[in-house]
Formats: C-alpha cells, structure tokens, sequence
C-alpha cells in the first residue's frame, strides 16, 4: 500500500460497519438528530435477506414482531409469517422513508485506534483503498458471519455435494438422490422440511436444538411469551443465565401459515433420523448414540413452555382453549451410528451447524476467547465502539426484528450523549 493510502482522506463523527436493519436502526436515529455519520456496506443494504435465504423461507415469529424505526407490519395478516420476498419487500418500504448516507460495496479491511481518541478505519471499494477516522464506530457485521463446515468434511467422498445452509435455495438445486442434513437448529430443521415436502429422502443428523408449538391454547406461543415478558428481560436476569444464552434456538415453521416441526412425525412419513454427527471419512459417517436424548429433551422443552403459558393464563385469569401436552407419535428402535453414503445413495450433505464471529479485522482488546464482543448494551470498555444487532445483546428479543428498534436507539442515544448532543434522546422519544 503507497504512503499516500496511510494518510486519512477525512474525518466523520460516526461510522457504522454494515448496512443490514441493525446498522441503518442505529443512521435512522442519528440522522433524526443531524448527527453526522456514514453507514459501510459491503455489498447492497439489507442483500442477506436475498442472499442467504432459501426460497420457501418464512420467518418463524409472527409478523407483528416486525419493528423498526418510524416503521412497523401494517399489513392484514399481522399473526401470519411473511415469505422471504415479501420481508424484502417490507424492508424496501422502510428503506423508502429516509436515505442513510451509505457507501455500498465498500469493505471495512482494518480497524484501529492508533492514539487514544480518534478510530482509523481503512476500507477498499469500487475507487480501491481509502482511509478515514472517526469519533465513533457501529459494528452492525451481523453476529456470527463464518459458516461453520467442520473439518472432516474435506476427507469425505468428493463426489457428494457439499454447501453450507445459507447457501441452499430449494431441492432442485441438488443433484438427484437422498440428501443428509446435518444439525436441527432452525435452519437445519426448516430445511429437512423443505426437501421433504419436495419429495427428496431425507436424512437428518439431529443436533441438540429445542423446539417449541406454534401454537397453543388458541394463540401464537411467541405471542404469549411476549406477552409474559419474556423478550424484555435483560440478559443478566435471564433465567438459566448464561448457559440459556448459549442454547440454539427452538425451531419451529411459518410455513403455509405455521406450524410445529416434529421429527417424529418426519420420521413416521419416511425420514431417517440419526444422533449427533460426530466424523466421517470417504464414505463413512459416525453418529453418536444421542437421537433418543434429543428427542426426548426437545419435547420435554416443548412441554415446560406449555406449563409456562398455563400458569401465565391461570395468574391472570385468562379465557382459552383447554391445556394440553405433547406425545411422542414415534420412537426409534435403534440408535444408528453409521452410515454409507454410497450405500445409501446420498448425494448430498447441507450443513446447518451454525456460524462463529470472526472480527480479526478490529484491533481492540474487545472480544472474549471465543472472539465474540465482550459488551454490555452494545458498549464495550473500548470508549467509542461499539455493537449492534447481536443475539442477546440486551434480551432475547436482541437480534430479532422485536428488539432491533430498541437496541439501536440505545446505541444511537449513548453516541449522542458521548458527542454531545443530548437532543438525540429526544428525537428517539418522538
């Protein structure tokens, strides 16, 4: 890089990395308040939903949860669950109400804090590389950007396909014969269902993964959970703590207007369930002898948040339909630990294990071992960096279109109160 790249070309009070609903939550504010800022995005506002989303994909909260600044769902169907291209739709119309400044298809390469005030932050776009500083800085890259393949994929039989969840599109994409997916978080769970709805034989790796009804005693389950509080309870009071944190979320469908994902109902109609992925080589795979304990744990946290609602209805003295509980409708007579590929014609393996963070990009002493931002409300011990948008970031809700206005008006408050501008806090009540 020329000595000429070194030097900042100029200076903006606050930048925001990353150009999805959580970063342009945060410029909503700012520019309410006429704070100066500049949103990067490295490819087009908002594309993961165009890019990472499979064809049929619904979101799996009702549609009411869907919040963002000056903008709520105000279509006819707000207990229903919005198709990928009608959620790309609601977000071009909020996008339709204000103009963030943003420089789009521009990399954030480096971060830095070279002094003890300003950040430097050196980006490549369309015009090549360029350095700025800032005040301020928005980290809104998403939670967990790296898909996770593990590292005996690359020992296995390479003529089956391979691809990472956010990469699948729909059945046809793959080439003819059965198809193993492995992990039933609500990708992976979401997915088994689209290839076997599509007629494709399935198998499926069960991970450790709870699951929740869709509905109950006559009502959304996530409705009624919102309703008892339980999106709005910081982190810190969260019970089960930390290690509630850290569990997968419940999977469950929005498909053709909701409904319960049950494995053993999958299993019923033809798919074939295994325990826990532990290796392979060639054409060989190895599962552990786990498919009975995750079955049976799911359903039990199936079951606990029904009592949960129970127990909400009975304190406020609630009218709705009778209680009820879940019964298994299938148990495994075995627990498989292996399986050819070959033998069993599968000619493809879509991975739904999850993602890691991955900021080596950002040089600051902000991240914990496992290199997620040690933060609190998105602030971190670094004075002017900050965090957005990421899972648990202040509740459950955190992450989901339910928590995103909030959390970024949060941020957005406590970088005008660093600046400051005060006025920011009441824009934000307006």
């Amino acid at each position: 890089m020329s000595e000429s790249a070194h030097t900042p070309t100029h200076h903006v009070p606050v930048v925001i990395i990353g150009g999805g609903q959580a970063g342009l939550s945060v410029s909503w504010y700012l520019g309410r308040a006429g704070i100066e800022h500049l949103v990067v995005e490295s490819q087009t506002p908002m594309h993961a939903w165009s890019d990472k989303r499979w064809d049929n994909f619904t979101l799996v909260t009702p549609n009411w949860h869907c919040r963002l600044p000056g903008y709520t769902y105000s279509g006819t169907d707000p207990d229903g669950f919005m198709t990928r291209d009608e959620v790309i739709e609601w977000l071009d119309g909020w996008l339709a109400t204000f103009e963030p400044p943003m420089r789009t298809h521009t990399s954030v390469t480096r971060l830095r804090q070279p002094g003890s005030d300003a950040f430097e932050l050196t980006m490549t776009g369309p015009t090549g590389e360029q350095v700025l500083t800032c005040d301020q800085v928005v980290v809104a890259t998403g939670g967990y950007p790296i898909p996770v393949i593990p590292p005996y994929a690359a020992s296995l039989n390479p003529a089956v396909t391979q691809i990472h969840s956010e990469q699948y599109r729909n059945a046809d994409q793959l080439p003819d014969g059965a198809v193993l997916v492995v992990g039933t978080g609500q990708s992976g769970a979401q997915i088994a269902e689209d290839l076997h709805l599509a007629g494709r034989e399935v198998h499926l790796a069960v991970g450790n993964a709870p699951r929740v009804a869709r509905t109950y005693r006559g009502r959304d389950c996530m409705t009624w959970l919102s309703d008892m509080g339980l999106y709005d309870i910081a982190a810190q009071q969260y019970p089960g703590g930390k290690a509630a944190q850290e569990k997968t979320n419940h999977y469950v469908t929005g498909r053709d207007g909701g409904r319960d994902i049950d494995l053993r109902r999958f299993a019923l109609e033809g798919m074939h369930l295994y325990g826990h992925l532990a290796g392979g080589k060639d054409s060989a795979l190895q599962f552990a002898p786990t498919l009975t304990d995750s079955l049976d744990k799911a359903d039990t946290v199936y079951n606990s948040i029904c009592v949960d609602i129970d127990r909400y209805i009975d304190d406020n003295c609630i009218e709705a339909p009778e209680p009820g509980r879940y019964q298994p409708v299938w148990q495994p007579d075995s627990e498989p630990t292996e399986l050819d590929l070959d033998t069993a014609g599968i000619t493809a393996i879509v991975w739904a294990i999850g993602y890691r963070p991955d900021y080596r990009w950002i040089e600051a002493s902000a991240f914990d071992g496992a290199g997620r931002p040690m933060q609190t409300r998105g602030a971190t011990q670094i004075r002017g960096l900050s965090f957005v948008g990421l899972p648990w970031m202040h509740t459950w809700g955190s992450g989901r279109f339910l928590g995103i206005d909030r959390d970024a008006r949060h941020v957005a408050e406590s970088i005008g109160a660093a600046l400051g501008r005060p006025e920011l806090r009441l824009a934000s009540g307006q």
